[in-house]
């Protein structure tokens, strides 16, 4: 599909949510929340972007890496690239009701299952979007991972059981939406967890867990003793937080403390091809993304979406050329240079 125009549509269906601007920067939607912008000053989200840019790639030629492999294995699941759609809920408040919650989830489970990946699919205000995204990953042969807010106990532990129900590939929650304020301004209570919360939540499902929102390295270690399977390194896109480190910032010092013990996947700023070489040189083992997903599916539904993962496929695969990296565990802080 046609990208230029693909976004043009986008843009306009979008109109008075987001811009689609030529670089999503968090800058003139800084405090657009709800809506696409970052919270307050926007900063989280501008550093997400601004500190990612500081990362630079070392140009290598010499080598034998002709024809990269960029396939991930996610919890046996053999993926095409390491990018992974990131649960993005509330259409109609955060971009536009141009096209319905229904539509949305229809467009990115389908888009990135037929482009060789999967989603995450989310818990939107509206309970009932829930059963519907999970009807949609059961008929894509259960290619998804449920995320849900970090609610009641009993609420979260019944929202995982339905993901068991339909064999979604994992459950998990986002931790970091615990002061999101699009929940609190539909009178939906989120909060906070203890880790004992958290090992009562993960030891009731056979399902790998996914602990997303994590910042420190000590909640990292956190995530790995409660007994989570996997962690997206995330300040939730800059939407709950004004002010904080970016992602790609913390993400050496988490993945110096729990590479190895539990998967890392990480979100924040990334745009590109180049930008998911550039994460898991920093220590990611994959990436999920929301906005440009966002993009797609507004501007060409589920063909969008197919076509901003195969454009970013396509260009890690052209990165990974140029660096020297055979396979994604062949490229490492060797293949770039970060100016911070």
């Amino acid at each position: 599909m046609n990208v230029k125009e693909m976004r043009n549509t986008a843009r306009e269906k979008m109109k008075g949510f987001c811009r689609v601007c030529p670089e999503c920067n968090g800058v003139v939607c800084a405090g657009e929340v709800p809506g696409m912008g970052g919270t307050l000053t926007g900063s989280s989200f501008k550093s997400n972007v601004t500190d990612l840019a500081k990362v630079k790639v070392r140009l290598k030629t010499i080598h034998n890496a002709t024809n990269p492999d960029t396939s991930f294995d996610f919890f046996g699941n053999k993926l095409d690239m390491p990018i992974i759609g990131a649960a993005v809920t509330g259409t109609a408040f955060n971009m536009g009701p141009t096209i319905t919650e229904e539509e949305y989830i229809d467009s990115v489970v389908s888009g990135t299952v037929n482009a060789g990946t999967m989603t995450m699919i989310g818990d939107s205000v509206n309970p009932v979007y829930y059963d519907y995204a999970l009807n949609a990953v059961k008929n894509v042969n259960s290619k998804g991972i449920a995320i849900i807010k970090p609610k009641d106990n009993d609420v979260v532990m019944e929202f995982i059981k339905k993901a068991e129900d339909i064999g979604a590939v994992a459950a998990g929650m986002d931790i970091d939406g615990a002061g999101l304020v699009t929940m609190a301004l539909h009178g939906i209570p989120v909060g906070p967890k203890t880790p004992e919360d958290l090992k009562k939540i993960i030891s009731s499902t056979k399902l790998p867990f996914v602990l997303k929102g994590i910042m420190t390295k000590e909640e990292a270690l956190l995530a790995v003793e409660v007994g989570a399977k996997a962690i997206v390194v995330s300040n939730h896109g800059g939407r709950v937080l004004d002010h904080t480190q970016s992602t790609a910032k913390v993400l050496p010092e988490i993945a110096e403390a729990v590479k190895g013990k539990i998967m890392i996947l990480v979100d924040g700023g990334i745009r590109t091809g180049v930008d998911v070489l550039k994460m898991i040189a920093l220590g990611a083992d994959a990436v999920s993304i929301g906005r440009p997903v966002a993009i797609g599916a507004y501007g060409g539904f589920a063909e969008g979406v197919e076509q901003v993962f195969s454009d970013m496929k396509n260009q890690l695969y052209q990165a990974m050329i140029l660096t020297g990296a055979k396979d994604l565990k062949s490229i490492d802080k060797s293949m770039i240079s970060i100016e911070w």
